[in-house]
């Protein structure tokens, strides 16, 4: 009984040392192949023209054959050389980032019809920073630099000559749809339509977004020249900028001479001026924030000038009253007491003016027309200028119990009648000049 005790014994120990030796090689193994699993792989980015060499390389078809990789190039500490080739690489055409340290050339493939363009990365924030520097009238004038947005208005500014700094766009064919010969001195930048959408001022932006040189008048060319009547219109204390616009984009379709903007209306390149305007600031010569002497200035010596007014009280005539013409507005008060020559302050009253409508012979030849705004009206330095110009006071008859109607509207109403008197007195000097000089109206 005890050899057989002895020999179970012996049995069993020599399991175990079996047993524990296949386990330990079992574990030993078991460490190596999950340190293997643990490992990442390593990416290879090969230069352009070794990875053409390595697709060449590649089995086609059904050729299996093993292509060699070659070997990641070790990273060197940055020392004093590194900071000589970044210097260098800087010089030879590469730019430096915000977040990444250096990055290379523009791809070849990012440029459209052989106009290079960047693409903006996810923490670019030149869009908003100029976006929001460019709304502020102040920066406008120092900086000289102003905001369109929209393929239409960018296209009249950059056919006018305006001179673009940066443009950005959402796709290809946004940029596609812009004159591209005109854009190469510009800066493109490809961003995302939600950046642009955050920060454009449209319902619907339309994916571009254009920051130009502020555009001086005299420097532009306009395309409407021929279309044109020697009428000049003046702006007087226009603080709103959808009237402003409006009366921008109705001068435009009256075909003005010129605009001037006299000092006390709203800027010129606001955004809702702009929009309101559907691009009138290309098509027209524009002065804005004038001087009222630098107004008399713009405008030729032999030019008369009338102001708008809202507040006529004085009968046309004698022997017609102005309920005579069908309508009339409601009496106002005057600006001046027609009974005394001084206001009781002591200043001097504003000039007196004769009053005539709207449809009248008021523009048989080169004239001004000053519109005011609604909430301030004209001011002193108007009228006196419409004295001295040999001027009227033009009214537009309305039923009783209107108060008077949106600047904007009269202006059209005032622009588009002195279109016709100018044209109708233009084609009557030229019967004239015919039958002078003896030749047959055809």
């Amino acid at each position: 009984m005890a050899t057989y005790i002895r020999c179970v014994s012996c049995a069993f120990s020599l399991e175990r040392a079996v047993f524990l030796s296949r386990g330990n090689t079992f574990n030993v193994e078991s460490k190596r192949y999950v340190r293997g699993l643990r490992r990442k792989p390593v990416r290879v980015i090969f230069p352009e023209d070794e990875k053409n060499k390595v697709d060449a390389q590649l089995p086609r078809g059904n050729d299996k054959k093993k292509v060699k990789v070659p070997a990641k190039a070790e990273k060197k500490p940055a020392d004093q050389s590194d900071f000589k080739t970044r210097t260098s690489s800087l010089k030879n055409g590469w730019r430096d980032d915000e977040k990444t340290n250096l990055l290379p050339p523009d791809n070849k493939n990012d440029q459209l019809d052989g106009i290079r363009f960047e693409r903006a990365s996810s923490g670019d924030k030149r869009l908003s920073r100029l976006v929001s520097v460019a709304r502020s009238r102040t920066f406008r004038e120092q900086q000289g630099k102003v905001l369109l947005e929209g393929r239409r208005l960018i296209c009249d500014a950059l056919n006018a000559g305006a001179v673009p700094q940066t443009i950005f766009f959402s796709t290809l064919e946004r940029l596609q749809e812009l004159p591209l010969d005109k854009l190469k001195r510009a800066s493109l930048v490809k961003v995302k339509f939600e950046d642009i959408k955050l920060w454009s001022d449209l319902v619907a932006p339309q994916g571009v977004i254009g920051i130009f040189s502020r555009p001086n008048a005299s420097r532009l060319s306009y395309a409407d020249n021929e279309h044109r009547v020697p009428l000049s219109l003046i702006c007087d204390n226009v603080r709103d900028p959808g009237n402003l616009g409006t009366i921008l984009r109705c001068a435009a379709a009256a075909g003005c001479h010129q605009v001037l903007l006299a000092k006390g209306c709203v800027d010129l390149w606001e955004p809702k001026v702009l929009r309101a305007a559907m691009g009138a600031h290309f098509h027209l010569p524009i002065y804005s924030n004038l001087k009222w002497e630098e107004v008399d200035g713009h405008l030729p010596d032999d030019v008369s000038v009338h102001v708008a007014d809202s507040q006529q009280t004085r009968e046309l005539d004698p022997s017609r009253k102005p309920s005579d013409f069908g309508w009339i507005s409601t009496p106002r008060a005057r600006l001046e007491d027609p009974d005394s020559d001084s206001d009781s302050d002591g200043e001097l009253a504003p000039p007196r003016l004769d009053d005539a409508a709207y449809h009248e012979n008021w523009a048989p030849s080169p004239v001004g027309l000053v519109v005011g705004g609604e909430t301030h009206g004209l001011s002193v330095d108007a009228l006196q200028l419409a004295e001295k110009r040999a001027g009227r006071k033009l009214f537009i008859p309305m039923v009783p119990h209107m108060d008077s109607l949106n600047s904007a509207m009269a202006a059209s109403i005032l622009l588009f009648e002195g279109r016709k008197q100018l044209l109708r007195a233009m084609q009557s000097y030229e019967r004239k000049t015919v039958f002078k000089t003896g030749r047959r109206v055809s």
